[in-house]
């Protein structure tokens, strides 16, 4: 039987590539296996173990179950300089990074592709619940984004960043299966990793102490934690009119620019850059009724803004925008250009339910109006777009 060519599988030492690699071999595919060694400094991890030693043989185990070669790719300092370095860059300007993200796009989909090229590979193929098409247009081929069929699991989401090269030579073998049935194969399988918990925290890093993590390269300074009362926002007349669509859009995506003179001092907090919107966690102050949260950072200033409820008008907005330099079109074709619209589904966090929204291109930058106002939006995090279960593009929110 011919093969239908060489795919390396990124083995992580989970269940998900495990059986990833599986399928593949049973669908006619010369398969390969690689562990990605992206990280070995256990000193922000919240366990001391060296969490990718036992991955790395659980993927070895796999692959010698499976009779695959197997491999181990070392990335650990390009993995520093382009996912850590970004992610340092990023908290220091007080935005929040989504580092899966990036890791997709410049490590498993970028770095682990060429390296697989050297072993003859014509694919690289994750565990990730996701799933690939393809349609012809124009006499042109299109890759196509789609969600996993477990919408529950489903991590098109992580994908974002990814380019039309990056698709055409990637499989997500366990796309169309739920996470149940990823486990029964498993276990039929005689896999170590049958019964084995997925992996949380930062990819490839595991739970990590972000504020120990973070200290490594941004000092820890005292500041003020101010709380805004809601008062504070009845200055702010409705508009009705608007010259323009844009000055519409722009009055519903603004942002408030706090003083320490606008609310009163709630606490201290050991540096601005290690708290991100919406965060509710890590505050440590007292003496409120309700609940409270960040809805805003001076990472200059150092201050901490927060407000009382999840109702607090500080939390939301109704729009956000996306400069040109930092937008992406998984399907090129359908990028927008300026003064056209499209309505779509959109995501600003992973799993978070689907919001309809409609995207609006002007000439320097992308607005997403959303139907009903968005809790927590933050500067740093992806948004994602779709139509139906494909997603056609993304950006970073500015």
């Amino acid at each position: 039987m011919s093969s239908k060519g060489k795919v390396v599988v990124g083995l992580s030492g989970g269940v998900d590539s495990s059986v990833a690699a599986k399928l593949l071999i049973n669908e006619g595919y010369d398969v390969m296996g690689a562990f990605m060694l992206n990280w070995d400094d256990t000193r922000y991890t919240k366990t001391d173990e060296m969490q990718w030693i036992k991955d790395s043989e659980d993927a070895r185990k796999v692959a010698e179950t499976l009779h695959i070669p197997f491999e181990i790719f070392d990335f650990r300092k390009k993995y520093f300089k382009r996912v850590v370095d970004y992610m340092f860059r990023e908290y220091a300007r007080g935005r929040t990074p989504n580092p899966d993200i990036l890791c997709n796009r410049e490590i498993k989909f970028d770095l682990f592709w060429e390296e697989a090229k050297k072993y003859g590979a014509d694919f690289v193929a994750t565990g990730h619940y996701a799933r690939k098409g393809q349609i012809e247009k124009d006499g042109q081929t299109y890759y196509r984004l789609l969600a996993g069929v477990d919408s529950k699991k489903d991590q098109s989401y992580f994908l974002a960043q990814l380019n039309q090269e990056q698709l055409k030579h990637a499989l997500f073998p366990i796309g169309e299966l739920e996470k149940s049935e990823v486990r029964r194969i498993a276990k039929e399988s005689g896999f170590v990793t049958a019964d084995k918990r997925d992996s949380q925290g930062l990819c490839f890093v595991g739970k990590v102490n972000l504020p120990d993590f973070l200290r490594q390269q941004l000092e820890p300074k005292e500041g003020d934690i101010i709380v805004i009362p809601r008062e504070y926002y009845e200055q702010f007349e409705t508009h009705e009119n608007f010259e323009n669509e844009r000055q519409r859009i722009e009055y519903l995506g603004r942002t408030y620019n706090y003083k320490p003179g606008d609310g009163k001092i709630a606490g201290k907090h050991q540096g601005a850059h290690y708290f991100t919107k919406g965060q509710r966690k890590g505050l440590n102050i007292g003496g409120f009724k309700q609940r409270t949260f960040v809805i805003d950072t001076d990472v200059e200033n150092n201050i901490v803004y927060i407000g009382e409820h999840y109702t607090h008008p500080g939390l939301y907005r109704s729009a956000l925008k996306i400069t040109d330099d930092e937008l992406h079109w998984v399907r090129p074709d359908m990028a927008l250009k300026p003064g056209e619209t499209m309505d779509v589904k959109v995501r600003y966090r992973h799993l978070q339910p689907l919001r309809k929204a409609r995207l609006h291109q002007f000439d320097d930058v992308l607005w997403i109006e959303f139907f009903e106002p968005q809790q927590a939006i933050a500067e740093g995090q992806f948004a994602a777009w779709y139509i139906d279960d494909e997603l056609i593009g993304s950006g970073v929110i500015s």
